[in-house]
């Protein structure tokens, strides 16, 4: 056999057995690539994705669409010819597995977490648009979630609206971890609740609530600080909505929605179109004030938006060197920093003077 051809055999055996031990060598990384992105003025699996009722709605047009980042599974373990190509792919981006999972999350502790982000991020839309508008909306203090085996188990649940901590009047969910931390631990500390399945009823029955309790918690140590005492809760905020507004789509997490949620319900509640006909995409969290907080996988949605169509990309300033570094063709980075940022780009964009619209760059 010459050398020649002995050589080019020896070198394809070669690269075919180092194919065949990459696909049983498994790596610690997960791939993230485009997801689905969704019309929020439109319809999704044959229903409206915004459903307003008990207030006056406006006819719409064009595309607010918010967009989605596909990540392998938790427990999906990825081999290194999987990984080689994730990584020469343009569209798709590889990843530590601990990025996506960190502490070794499970896939339903997750899909758990990213289904609460969401239903919050749904909530900070609504109250972030109808701020906007001036419509008044109730707001209280909540327990948001009760840790494991922490000394509020089974004393607090989610849901239950907190009024006082130790006589103190809440206001706000930081008040609660401000009082809490005025303890040593081991010390005890007074909650002053109305219960969950009070609230609930309060609220059908549109009657105001009095019925409180107090619920005394013996602290606990911090687990990374020993002189910082905690009862094991997180607090957030709940709301009361003057006419019933829902988000009907399923299969979604996380809370990179809400500013395109928010936009499309300030569309529906108000006369004419906020994009002119134009296709709009966009992603960033949002607050209960409008403030627009920076997603991952910016440069999948860009990519999955363009894809899709979009002319313009509502992009968080956060997100604006990363998305900017690698834009795809025929898609403007709009930076905006809150909705109303939005809103005034919107009007740019509808009015067709889009010279002047903060652009993102390199640098932010």
């Amino acid at each position: 056999m010459p050398r020649r051809t002995a050589t080019m055999l020896a070198s394809t055996l070669m690269l075919i057995t180092l194919l065949c031990v990459g696909v049983f060598i498994p790596v610690p990384y997960a791939e993230m690539s485009p997801g689905p992105t969704v019309n929020t003025l439109g319809q999704h699996d044959g229903e409206p994705v915004l459903q307003i009722s008990g207030r006056k709605t406006y006819g719409t047009s064009g595309h607010l669409n918010m967009t989605t980042v596909r990540v392998t599974s938790a427990d999906y373990r990825m081999n290194l010819v999987e990984a080689v190509y994730g990584w020469l792919a343009h569209d798709n981006k590889v990843v530590p597995h601990d990025t996506l999972y960190p502490d070794g999350k499970t896939e339903e502790e997750s899909t758990q977490e990213n289904a609460e982000e969401f239903s919050q991020s749904q909530e900070s839309a609504k109250v972030a648009a109808l701020k906007e508008l001036d419509v008044p909306v109730k707001s209280w203090v909540i327990v948001s979630t009760v840790v494991r085996d922490s000394p509020a188990e089974g004393r607090l649940h989610a849901g239950d609206v907190i009024k006082a901590v130790d006589g103190t009047p809440v206001k706000k969910p930081s008040d609660v971890a401000g009082l809490v931390t005025k303890h040593k631990p081991g010390q005890k500390t007074v909650f002053t609740i109305v219960p969950a399945k009070e609230q609930a009823a309060a609220e059908k029955a549109n009657r105001a609530t009095a019925k409180t309790e107090d619920v005394t918690i013996t602290t606990a140590t911090s687990d990374d600080d020993r002189k910082r005492a905690i009862v094991g809760i997180s607090a957030g905020t709940d709301h009361t909505f003057p006419f019933s507004i829902d988000i009907k789509l399923a299969d979604v997490g996380g809370p990179s929605a809400g500013l395109m949620f928010a936009l499309g319900i300030y569309d529906k509640l108000t006369p004419g179109s906020l994009t002119g006909g134009s296709f709009v995409a966009g992603t960033g969290t949002i607050d209960d004030a409008g403030k627009v907080g920076p997603i991952g996988g910016i440069e999948m949605k860009t990519v999955g938006a363009r894809t899709k169509g979009a002319q313009y990309f509502l992009t968080p300033a956060d997100n604006c060197a990363t998305a900017a570094k690698d834009t795809p063709d025929g898609l403007t980075l709009v930076k905006v920093n809150t909705i109303d940022d939005a809103l005034d780009a919107l009007k740019d964009i509808r009015a067709g003077d889009t010279d002047g619209l903060p652009a993102c760059s390199a640098k932010g």
